[in-house]
């Protein structure tokens, strides 16, 4: 990898960069498009909250499951290559999801569209490949902040739903209210395709071209790889669960004294759209864009400070948030907010941090490690509200939700600081044994 300085702003390095995030902040957007449909189809499909959580849970394993093979694949064949046939392959699940009539026709699709997950671990790879190591931090951050694709659907979706006509255009061919936004994604997946396709730089860089299977894998089995995976359940699995399910927790948790704030009466359809609208303003500002658009600062500041000292600044402010939304449920809508808040900034600044951790580890196997740490990062987004339906089922408090974060924050936050200590006390020279001493002379 050449580590000399790329100055022009259009050069190959970046526009690898830009391409690459916004790419995945599309396919963001289409991998969890349902956290902010589900609020609107689940009346016309009689969906329980089970159903829910499946269709939400199907997307995030087709998005979790290959990201090792998709970051292997990048680095042996290019992620301009891999990219551009991420980009394809979720339109036309996309597309049929507008033309859905049954609850098992979203489960499938979900599965199809759900693909679109796993460019995360694409675009890591093709961007490592193109940065030298003292400014990875910072465009591996920039790359992730694509993660707000996560808000694009709460933010724009509403506003999209009220503006196109109910029978939509052309004498319904695209359809109208919320089966028009899965269209429009369809459309832009193409439209980025092509753009990564024509615009990104050819040749471009394959480090794990010549690598046989078994090189690849051999990191894997490291206790670092483990670790970072674990922290990764952290800040992005938990944060992809949140994601999904912030809306519906607002509006169960803190949707009368809101409506009674706004003045709004929710037994009005006109009201109760003004209310979906709103909860998907405060999730997207208030967690999404923190725990997204920080993300470059958190790679900026792992670059200067160094990430694992960044690292445990993040572990602190999560435990100090994660413990008042978990054990103070009385703060009420804009307490909750607050709490949520920082918890987001703690987040965005710490997933830049963890993908910082992994070129300077492993330096020729960010593909394959990088890939695995966001398969089992982003099955957190299973494991957290899998955990916690038990709990919230035994105890009949909803904030168990963030209690199962708060608990897997703290042993992520041992874990960190053990083989911390384990590294400095091993990299600490040995004693050396003392000289003998020399004997006296007689006379």
């Amino acid at each position: 990898m050449s580590e000399g300085i790329d100055t022009d702003p259009v050069g190959p390095r970046q526009r690898v960069l830009w391409l690459s995030t916004a790419a995945f902040t599309l396919l963001f957007a289409v991998w969890l498009m349902f956290g902010m449909l589900a609020v609107k189809f689940r009346g016309e499909f009689g969906l329980s909250d089970g159903q829910l959580y499946n269709l939400t849970l199907t997307a995030i394993l087709a998005g979790s499951l290959l990201r090792f093979h998709f970051g292997v694949w990048a680095d042996k064949f290019g992620g301009r290559k891999v990219m551009t046939l991420l980009l394809l392959l979720p339109v036309i699940p996309t597309l049929l999801v507008s033309q859905a009539t049954e609850y098992w026709h979203l489960l499938v699709l979900a599965g199809l569209f759900g693909l679109a997950g796993n460019s995360f671990s694409v675009g890591i790879a093709w961007n490592a490949a193109w940065f030298p190591k003292d400014r990875q931090g910072l465009a591996l951050g920039v790359f992730g902040a694509g993660n707000v694709g996560a808000s694009v659907t709460k933010l724009f979706g509403p506003a999209l739903i009220a503006l196109v006509p109910a029978a939509g255009f052309f004498g319904g061919v695209i359809p109208g209210g919320w089966r028009f936004i899965p269209v429009v994604y369809a459309g832009l997946l193409v439209l980025m395709a092509a753009a990564v396709w024509l615009l990104a730089p050819t040749p471009d860089r394959t480090p794990a071209k010549s690598k046989s299977f078994a090189e690849v894998v051999r990191p894997l089995v490291k206790p670092q790889v483990w670790e970072f995976s674990l922290h990764y359940v952290v800040v992005f699995g938990a944060y992809v669960a949140l994601s999904g399910l912030l809306p519906s927790y607002y509006v169960a948790n803190y949707g009368r004294e809101l409506a009674a704030q706004l003045s709004l009466n929710l037994d009005m359809e006109t009201e109760r759209n003004a209310m979906v609208a709103w909860v998907g303003f405060l999730a997207a500002v208030c967690f999404v864009f923190p725990a997204s658009l920080l993300r470059p600062l958190g790679g900026y500041l792992s670059d200067k400070l160094g990430a694992r000292g960044v690292m445990a600044a993040v572990f602190w402010s999560m435990i100090v948030s994660g413990g008042v939304l978990t054990f103070f449920p009385g703060v009420g809508v804009w307490g909750f907010t607050a709490a949520l808040f920082v918890l987001g900034v703690g987040m965005g600044v710490g997933k830049a941090s963890v993908y910082k951790m992994i070129p300077e580890a492993f330096p020729n196997d960010v593909g394959a490690v990088g890939g695995l740490v966001g398969l089992l990062g982003a099955l957190g987004g299973v494991l957290v509200p899998l955990l916690a339906a038990p709990l919230q089922a035994t105890t009949g408090s909803p904030q168990m939700l963030f209690g199962v974060l708060l608990g897997l924050t703290a042993v992520s936050t041992g874990w960190f600081h053990a083989a911390g200590l384990a590294a400095a006390l091993k990299s600490r020279p040995a004693p050396q044994p003392e000289p003998a001493a020399e004997p006296a002379s007689v006379g």
